[in-house]
């Protein structure tokens, strides 16, 4: 089954929390913290696999968590890192924010392992946190949080060339005449779909990868038909093929159906509509010589203008074939060779570390909760609580810094004690 999209959560490991632990040996009474740092949360990394080729995968697992990192131990011990989460995609994969549907990321052209989102710093232990002041602190700082989120993988087949046509014109023929590919063949009266690649191996180490894009209808830049689900493969190809009916078989106007093709590029994408196009015009076996010349014209007054070059072919005896390949492979040295890449559009919050600094709210006993760690340390330093503005200040900061909240989820009631440090207060909302 080929399967070009998928939705699927991501998520980074959590920074393992730093420990609270003294020394404690005979001979040593007072020996001080040596709490552990905690570990580092796993990465969450994409990597291009050169083996798959669609995102079937990622159907049937729809959660993808890094593991998160252990807490640190006494003896100043650090906590394992968590394990890092690999997903394996195919070349051409790009990695969309779900909710807003912008480009975070495009493996195209990516050989090495991107991280897209980084695991959380481990916090530290108590050790760190020793003082003149303060040589026993009961605090660590709590590891960095995870990142999460849903992302929409989307697989952009990369691809030199697109051959785009209407149903049943002669594209999967044309494909298994000039490359490897074995597309299914034969009278349909639907389309393809799945688009289909190949390899045109030309003399002298020339020649490029084509793919024989599924048969476009009128209204698929709207979603009508399956839409979207074909023009998504066009995006990465540098230069567009369109197959026409030239012995209008099935009575299509080759003229009215290159134009309706374009309408649709630029109507999806308006990039689409300015990239280098050749017209092949099919069938020709099955037209007399008078007719082609006449149809020949007919395009050649249309499209001249555009700078767009016009090959008369018949995909089934092969005639015409050789020049249309080689003016397509002389047109793409001209044009950049890497891949097309879409431009990174939402940017995620990739700041490493956090302030250092860290508040620990704990119940001590029932009724009893503290709170501690080097920024109140350092408030309750240049802050007179005994002055009606300082006690304002202080009653603002226990707030902005969810000090409250935090109280308040462990379960305090009006009269319970909050200790900082050598100051008590009751608690009262």
């Amino acid at each position: 089954m080929f399967a070009d999209r998928a939705r699927i959560f991501i998520r980074s490991g959590k920074g393992g929390d730093g420990h609270v632990s003294f020394r404690r040996e005979l001979y040593v009474p007072d020996g001080g913290p040596d709490g552990g740092d905690g570990g580092k949360g796993g990465d969450l990394i994409f990597v291009v696999d050169p083996g798959l080729n669609t995102l079937v995968d990622f159907r049937h697992k729809r959660k993808y968590c890094a593991g998160d990192g252990k807490e640190g131990s006494k003896r100043r011990c650090t906590g394992a890192s968590g394990e890092d989460m690999i997903l394996k995609v195919p070349a051409g994969t790009i990695v969309k924010d779900a909710e807003t549907g912008k480009v975070i990321l495009d493996m195209a052209n990516r050989t090495e392992p991107v991280v897209l989102l980084k695991g959380g710093r481990g916090g530290k232990g108590n050790q760190h946190y020793a003082t003149a002041t303060m040589q026993a602190p009961k605090y660590a700082q709590p590891g960095q949080d995870a990142k999460e989120l849903w992302v929409d993988l989307e697989l952009k087949v990369i691809a030199d060339v697109g051959l785009v046509g209407f149903p049943n014109v002669g594209k999967s023929t044309l494909l298994s005449r000039v490359t490897n590919a074995k597309p299914k063949i034969a009278n349909y009266h639907f389309t393809t779909l799945n688009p289909n690649l190949g390899v045109v191996d030309l003399s002298d180490g020339n020649g490029f990868v084509i793919a024989d894009i599924p048969g476009i209808i009128e209204g698929a830049s709207e979603g009508v038909g399956l839409g979207y689900e074909f023009l998504r493969h066009i995006e990465r190809t540098k230069v567009m093929i369109h197959l026409v009916d030239a012995a209008s078989v099935e009575g299509r106007d080759p003229i009215e159906d290159i134009k309706a093709i374009n309408k649709e590029l630029e109507a999806y994408n308006p990039e689409l509509a300015k990239r280098p196009q050749v017209i092949a015009a099919n069938k020709i076996d099955a037209m007399s010589e008078e007719d082609c010349e006449v149809l020949m014209e007919m395009l050649e007054e249309e499209f001249d203008s555009q700078d767009i070059k016009i090959f008369p072919i018949s995909a089934v005896s092969g005639k015409g074939l050789k020049e249309l390949l080689w003016y397509v492979n002389n047109l793409l040295k001209e044009l950049p060779e890497e891949p097309i890449e879409f431009e990174q559009e939402f940017f995620l919050d990739m700041q490493e570390d956090e302030p250092e600094e860290s508040i620990v709210v704990a119940m001590e006993e029932p009724g009893v909760y503290t709170v501690e760690g080097p920024k109140v340390e350092r408030m309750l330093g240049y802050t007179n609580l005994e002055s009606e503005k300082g006690f304002e200040f202080f009653q603002r900061f226990m707030k902005e810094n969810n000090v409250l909240k935090r109280l308040e989820e462990l379960g305090i009631e009006e009269g319970d004690t909050v200790k900082l440090y050598n100051l008590e207060f009751d608690y009262y909302k």
